[in-house]
């Protein structure tokens, strides 16, 4: 069974879907599940706040992640809060191998703008890959609340992962955030064909 239509393939651009196994394996793991999501909304958080201060003088970028930070950290309360509500600890933060691996395919050029689109093209991708996530719990999870809480988390990551791209046009010209898109995908799909299926990861 395919879980991602190809509609959703083509907004996103990923090459290759979630095994469908993992959302089966996610019912028997909610704790885990839901700390490594309160820890990936945290990071996501901070990952706006230092772009904001490395570059600060990107005044466009500031004033269109400002407000992002705000609504990630709102993220992270609201999965604690949803933790709270079931009785469930926070658990300890694990590493984050997918994102990790996507590092190890991050260039350095040479001007501090065609950096700084480099580092917006990949968290675009990690948007987007969360985004795919928090689909399939909305559509396949057992829980009905957390299909609808995971349906808020979606859509949000949809709108982050488009606006991760265009922040990068900004600072690059579009025929290289294009080309370097299309080999993030290339690579991320080969991240995911040799990435062991956990149920304690949104990643």
């Amino acid at each position: 069974m395919n879980l991602v239509s190809e509609e959703h393939k083509q907004v996103l651009g990923l090459q290759v879907p979630t095994d469908p196994r993992w959302v089966n394996m996610t019912q028997i793991s909610v704790a885990d599940i839901l700390t490594d999501h309160a820890y990936c909304e945290q990071k996501a958080a901070l990952t706006c706040i230092s772009l904001i201060q490395t570059y600060s003088e990107c005044f466009e970028m500031v004033r269109a992640l400002s407000p992002i930070v705000t609504e990630e950290w709102g993220h992270f309360r609201a999965v604690l809060a949803e933790l709270d509500k079931r009785k469930l600890p926070l658990g300890i933060q694990r590493k984050d191998l997918y994102v990790n691996e996507l590092k190890k395919f991050e260039q350095k050029p040479g001007g501090r703008l065609e950096r700084l689109a480099e580092r917006l093209i990949m968290f675009a991708l990690i948007e987007a890959r969360s985004c795919e996530r928090f689909r399939l719990l909305a559509l396949y999870v057992a829980d009905e609340h957390l299909r609808q809480f995971y349906h808020k988390f979606m859509v949000a990551e949809a709108g982050h992962y488009r606006l991760m791209i265009d922040l990068a046009e900004q600072y690059s010209s579009k025929e290289k955030v294009a080309k370097r898109w299309q080999e993030y995908l290339d690579y991320e799909a080969e991240v995911m064909k040799n990435m062991e299926l956990r149920s304690d990861r949104i990643h």
